[in-house]
This record gives structure tokens, C-alpha cells and sequence, in this order.
């Protein structure tokens, strides 16, 4: 059956568009649950015919619709960011969390809570967007120096002990400046608070990242078959994984200022989709997009509800989908390349 979605063009655009449906389900799912359900009826009214003095209206606009539409783009970015690790390494483990990149994004952000505590919400998107760049950085440059090169296993290997070693030093600052719970909050990930700016932030560099990824699918895929071949094709792989590098630099750093170290999406949803849809990286990239938007609203659905009134750090919920998960990965596969 896998086989037969993965040939035909006409599954792969029915699962895109049930997805589809199923994702604008869940969107009015998460704005009509919380403290006080809201009837689906309330929100097209908010929507459509907004009433500054109906105070579910309030509720809705300005907390529970931002946050949801957050949940959605957060989730998309994180699984196209992990599709195109993916894809750029051959590594089946690379992910944002798992190669320290949101670790990165987290060191800076204490950084400036430490020495600039004023900084505007602006202000903190740029610091993870230059630690997310800054980490993505040193890791090419540590697997490459090293003898034989860049390989999937070596750049693992770089992203794992940077990732470890920025988490380190944060903690540490954390604890001298008492950050401490500053950055529970954010490295448990959630999207609490999340408002019109932010979602402004990532749609801006949502945009330019899911564009850039868009461009280089075909590219990717060809790189799939080794880089080797690649250039044989006449393909410039450098330029194109500056181009992934940017587009993860994009994704990631938008989504980790707005919703924090929300880990694993990276990971499953780039696997649940080669699985269903094939190598081909112009479906894997908008398929993932889908997928991931859909697990994050699910699972922020889920956070809410788990523990009402109390709120479960939405990090919490994918962790715990995306530990078996990676537990099953590494003792299946050696982190080599994909053939």
C-alpha cells in the first residue's frame, strides 16, 4: 500500500488535502478549548465579525487564535528544518534539538537576559536567530576539520557535544544571574503567551525559510544519491547547503524565540513522511510542513488538557512521542549515510 502512495501523484495530493481538513479541525479544536470551552460558532463570529465588547471575543483574538496559529507555524518550521538536516547530512538523527541548535538559541538567549535585561521581544529574536546561526556554523566547521571530512557520523557527533556544552554554560549563567526559572520555561517549551508580534516574526522569517527550502527540494533530492553523483549532474552542492544551512537558521530561529526548545518534531515528522510520501524532497518538504503543523497543535491541545486547569509544557507532550521513537532510530541505524 506504502508503495502504491508513493507512486501515485493522486494519493499523495488526497493525504496532502486530508491533512489539510484535518489541520483546520484541530486549529478550531485548539482556539474553542481551554479554561472555558468556546463553541466553534463564537469563533467564526470572532473571526468574521469581531466585537471588542464580547469578551470571548477578546479571548479569542487576542490569546487563544494567535496561539494557535503559532502552534501551527512553529510546528511546520521545526519539521521542515529537520527534513532538510536530514537531507543535507544523510543522517537520519539530525534534527534541530538533537544537533544543539536550539541549545545554541538558548545560550544566547541567556546571554541577553543576563547582561541586557531590557531588551524588547525583538531584541531576543535576533539573539536566537544569531545563536541558532552561530551554532549551525561551528558545527560544519568542527566535522569538516576534522581527518576525512565532513561525514553524517562526524557531524552528529559536532552537534551533540556543542549542543551539550552550550546547554552547560547556560545553566551556568542562569544560576549566577538566577535566570533559573526564565529558562525552565523557555527550554520546556510552550506557547503560552504568544501574541500578534510574534506571530509577525515568524511569518516574516517563516516565508523566506520555507521559500528558500521549496527551492532547493529538487536539489536535495539529487544530493540523496551521494554527492558524488551529485556533481556529476552538475550540481553545486556548496551552494546548496549554504542555502539549507540559511533555511534552517530561518526556521529554527523563528520557532525557538516564540515557542521555546520544542523538541523531536524535527525528527519524527521528516521520517513519518519519507515513510508515507517517498524520497522525493518537493513532497517531503510541504508534506512535512503539514504533518508538523498538525502534531504541535495536537499536542498543545493536549497539554492544556492533561492536567487541567494546570498547563503541561507542550515540550513535554513531543518528548514523549519522540524518545521511543528515537530510541528506535539510533538502534537501527548507525546515524550513516541513507541510501
Amino acid at each position: 500500500m506504502l508503495s502504491i502512495i508513493q507512486q501515485s501523484k493522486f494519493l499523495k495530493l488526497m493525504i496532502v488535502i486530508l491533512t489539510i481538513i484535518v489541520l483546520v479541525f484541530s486549529i478550531g479544536l485548539s482556539v474553542s478549548l481551554g479554561a472555558a470551552d468556546i463553541h466553534l460558532s463564537i469563533i467564526w463570529q470572532a473571526v468574521f465579525n469581531f466585537n471588542d465588547n464580547v469578551t470571548s471575543h477578546q479571548v479569542i483574538q487576542e490569546l487563544r487564535l494567535p496561539r494557535a496559529l503559532a502552534a501551527v507555524m512553529t510546528g511546520a518550521f521545526l519539521a521542515v528544518s529537520g527534513a532538510v538536516m536530514q537531507g543535507l547530512t544523510r543522517n537520519s538523527l539530525a534534527s534541530p534539538s538533537i544537533m544543539g541548535v536550539t541549545n545554541g538559541a538558548a545560550f544566547a538567549l541567556v546571554l541577553v537576559m543576563a547582561f541586557y535585561p531590557a531588551v524588547s521581544n525583538f531584541g531576543m529574536t535576533l539573539a536566537s536567530f544569531a545563536g541558532a546561526g552561530v551554532t549551525v556554523i561551528l558545527i560544519f566547521m568542527i566535522g569538516s576539520i576534522s581527518p576525512g571530512g565532513l561525514t553524517p557520523v562526524k557531524l552528529a557527533l559536532a552537534g551533540v557535544a556543542i549542543g551539550t556544552l552550550l546547554s552547560s554554560l547556560s545553566s551556568v549563567i542562569a544560576l549566577h544571574f538566577q535566570l533559573e526559572k526564565q529558562l525552565g520555561f523557555w527550554m520546556a517549551g510552550g506557547l503560552a503567551g504568544t501574541d500578534w508580534a510574534s506571530i509577525q516574526v515568524l511569518l516574516i522569517s517563516g516565508a523566506v525559510g520555507m521559500l528558500i527550502a521549496l527551492m532547493i527540494s529538487k536539489s536535495m533530492t539529487v544530493l540523496n544519491l551521494g554527492e558524488d553523483v551529485a556533481a556529476g549532474l552538475g550540481q553545486n552542492n556548496i551552494v546548496i547547503k549554504i542555502m539549507g544551512i540559511i533555511t534552517v537558521l530561518l526556521l529554527t530561529g523563528a520557532a525557538v524565540s516564540v515557542a521555546g526548545a520544542i523538541g523531536f518534531i524535527g525528527l519524527i515528522i521528516p521520517h513519518m513522511t519519507r515513510f508515507i510520501m517517498g524520497t522525493d524532497y518537493r513532497w517531503i518538504i510541504p508534506v512535512s510542513a503539514l504533518f508538523g503543523a498538525l502534531l504541535l497543535v495536537l499536542s498543545d491541545v493536549v497539554s492544556r488538557l492533561i492536567n487541567a486547569p494546570y498547563e503541561t509544557p507542550v515540550g513535554a507532550i513531543t518528548s514523549l512521542i519522540g524518545v521511543p521513537f528515537f530510541l528506535y532510530l539510533a538502534r537501527g541505524s548507525s546515524g550513516g549515510d541513507k541510501k
